[in-house]
């Protein structure tokens, strides 16, 4: 499965998938015209809503109303790495929530993909061909 980086201009970096673009810039601070999210904003983006779907398809299962739930993502940062080294989702659900399922809610978001990937990194090789 391959993905096609294109480069649109400025700091603008697209990403071409499964007939999708995705489409990122720089902020201003760092050059670009902050038309779009960083890619490093679109991979943290990716955690919380990869977790935020397992829970969203847990309770349309069960037909639970999901308008009033949100999730929560905070970072806390390496003063070493500057890089996050922990990443909290909290899940806030209204007050009428049932309680029995609380617990399941925090299991399924723990199933998202991109955690797991995160959790168990792929080997990374990068390299140059001639076109």
């Amino acid at each position: 499965m391959d993905m096609e980086i294109t480069f649109a201009g400025g700091k603008k970096v697209n990403a071409n998938f499964k007939g999708h673009v995705h489409k990122t810039d720089q902020p201003l601070s760092s050059g670009g015209e902050n038309s779009a999210p960083s890619p490093y904003e679109l991979f943290l983006a990716s955690i919380g809503t990869c977790a935020g779907i397992y829970v969203k398809s847990f309770c349309d299962q069960r037909n639970l109303p999901t308008e009033n739930i949100k999730l929560i993502q905070s970072l806390e940062y390496s003063a070493e790495t500057k890089l996050p080294s922990k990443i909290s989702i909290e899940i806030k659900l209204p007050v009428d929530f049932p309680e029995k399922y609380k617990e399941a809610l925090v299991n399924v978001a723990e199933l998202c993909a991109v955690k797991r990937t995160i959790a168990n990194p792929p080997v990374f090789e990068i390299k140059t061909v001639t076109i």
